[in-house]
């Protein structure tokens, strides 16, 4: 399993999705610059990591998703890669169009740095097959700008094609029907605002989001 880590200027989280990725796969992964035009032969898994690209200049995400490497990123998007966007990286999927819907900034105009609880809404995707629908897990959030949002009629669309991976038990950050993740239409892009990579080891206070991890990267026990 070749993994692949895309950097921007100001990401600050994709060592720990380095980490992540190498804990499952006992690999480490390629960690691509954002002013690359292609990514490693043979990559099987994109990820993009939190952070605050180009310092959230404009809106979160909208510069990034000018990168010349998210030409690539959306090619492999295309043909069936797995791709996870996790924070900021959500952001760039909904900013270069991948995913659908925007993420505003936080209802109260607050920085929200906890662990959340969330539900399993989705547990046939390729990345959440690994939980129970309906399950409660509880992994750790910290954006500004994670307020997601979409009309009506794209929100009905994601809700009856079972496009919400994952919903926020409790109010967190005003979210359109508490929306913590969504999939594209194919059901391998992945966006969520939660940290899955934070929540791999106990030392950490938990390992909710290994079980991500291990579905998406094909080593599920």
């Amino acid at each position: 399993m070749k993994t692949a880590v895309i950097v921007f200027p100001g990401s600050n989280c994709d060592r720990d999705m380095a980490v992540a990725l190498e804990t499952v796969t006992g690999r480490a992964p390629a960690m691509v610059w954002h002013r690359e035009s292609e990514l490693p032969a043979g990559t099987d898994f994109i990820a993009l990591p939190g952070g605050f690209s180009y310092g959230d200049y404009l809106r979160s995400g909208a510069m990034a998703a000018r990168s010349p490497i998210l030409r690539a990123v959306a090619e492999a998007a295309g043909r069936g890669v797995p791709v996870l966007g996790v924070c900021n990286g959500f952001q760039v999927l909904t900013e270069a169009q991948l995913l659908p819907g925007a993420l505003m900034r936080n209802a109260g105009l607050n920085f929200v740095c906890r662990s959340v609880r969330l539900t399993v809404e989705n547990s046939q995707s390729l990345f959440t097959a690994g939980y129970r629908a309906g399950e409660t897990i509880t992994i750790p959030v910290a954006h500004h700008d994670g307020n997601y949002f979409a009309d009506d009629t794209t929100l009905d669309r994601l809700e009856g094609e079972g496009r919400v991976a994952f919903r926020y038990a409790d109010a967190v950050n005003g979210s359109a029907r508490r929306i913590a993740g969504v999939l594209n239409d194919a059901g391998n892009v992945l966006g969520m605002m939660p940290h899955p990579e934070r929540a791999i080891d106990p030392a950490h206070g938990g390992t909710d989001g290994l079980r991500l991890f291990e579905a998406a990267l094909g080593v599920l026990a």
